[in-house]
């Protein structure tokens, strides 16, 4: 084997072994501080047994790597960070360190999937233009993916929420005209339909545990909805402080926003259905039209063209 044909495996093997270097380089240097003085602070104790070595979990290592990853692509500022969060929060990922790891997770994907597509291209095309063109797009498409995996799981949990809320707002209406006062209801709610309605229940969980720390509960309901990104929520949380300030009917203001609900949830049904027959146009043109018009108008086709081949 000449020179040339070595150069790309060996161009490959180097980039490989020097971004693995990176990556443990950045996990060694991102370990916890507390499991280091925990461990000084075992070692200067005398007298005791020694203890077993403590087992490492590997996805606790992957995240605190994907963690120390992230810091590369860390926001510049206050509001790109808090929107950084608040999207990762309408996922449901409200964990102090979830940005950091949402951002390594971007860059351990980019860098696998450069490095991945590089040895692909590298051994199909060698070193080449269009080699180089693969790794780029394997390594841009890599990093956005963990994008649109966020952008699907914040869609698919909000519509969660607005389907479980009038189901939630029912049982809120009953509790409340039972006699129980709000927290109560929704404490009552939370743990009633935390089968049915995970999503919604674990944020009135989040709420009780907010008011019961000392938050007041106009503040709790406003971040329900910041939190959530769900609009339907904004104008809950903005109904019942109104109720409240004016004096008004909780249980009536709950029952109209259910109402209200149910609702709009009826017509985005029908628009849907309505869009239907469109939306069948397509299909139809390109994949049943063609079929039909085959069995219907080849046979006379064919005798057509044989009776003028026959003159």
């Amino acid at each position: 084997m000449s020179i040339e044909t070595l150069t790309p495996y060996a161009v490959f093997g180097f980039v490989t072994l020097l971004g693995w270097w990176l990556l443990e380089v950045a996990a060694s240097r991102g370990a916890n501080l507390a499991q280091r003085l925990e461990k000084i602070r075992r070692s200067s104790k005398k007298g005791q047994e020694p203890q077993p070595p403590e087992q490492v979990n590997p996805w606790a290592k992957l995240l605190e790597t994907a963690s120390t990853a992230g810091k590369v692509l860390e926001p510049r500022n206050e509001y790109e960070e808090s929107k950084l969060r608040g999207r990762l929060a309408a996922a449901g990922f409200r964990s102090e360190s979830a940005p950091s790891i949402f951002l390594g997770i971007k860059v351990i994907l980019g860098v696998v999937a450069f490095l991945a597509a590089g040895g692909t291209a590298l051994f199909s095309y060698g070193m080449s233009q269009k080699a180089l063109l693969y790794c780029i797009l394997a390594g841009g498409l890599g990093f956005y993916l963990p994008e649109l995996v966020l952008t699907y799981l914040v869609k698919r949990r909000k519509q969660a929420i607005f389907l479980q809320l009038p189901d939630v707002l029912d049982l809120l209406v009953v509790c409340v005209e039972a006699g129980l006062g709000l927290d109560q209801a929704m404490r009552k709610v939370a743990h009633e339909l935390r089968e049915t309605c995970p999503q919604l229940c674990e944020e009135l969980a989040i709420v009780n545990f907010q008011i019961q720390m000392g938050r007041s509960r106009a503040e709790a309901l406003y971040e329900l909805g910041s939190r959530t990104d769900v609009d339907d929520l904004r104008t809950l949380a903005v109904t019942l402080v109104q109720a409240e300030k004016l004096g008004s009917s909780v249980a009536q203001a709950l029952r109209t926003q259910s109402e209200a609900l149910r609702t709009r949830r009826r017509q985005i049904a029908e628009e849907k259905a309505a869009k239907t027959a469109v939306k069948l146009i397509f299909p139809l043109v390109l994949f049943i039209f063609p079929g039909i018009f085959v069995v219907l108008v080849g046979p006379a086709a064919i005798q057509i063209s044989e009776k003028f081949l026959n003159r």
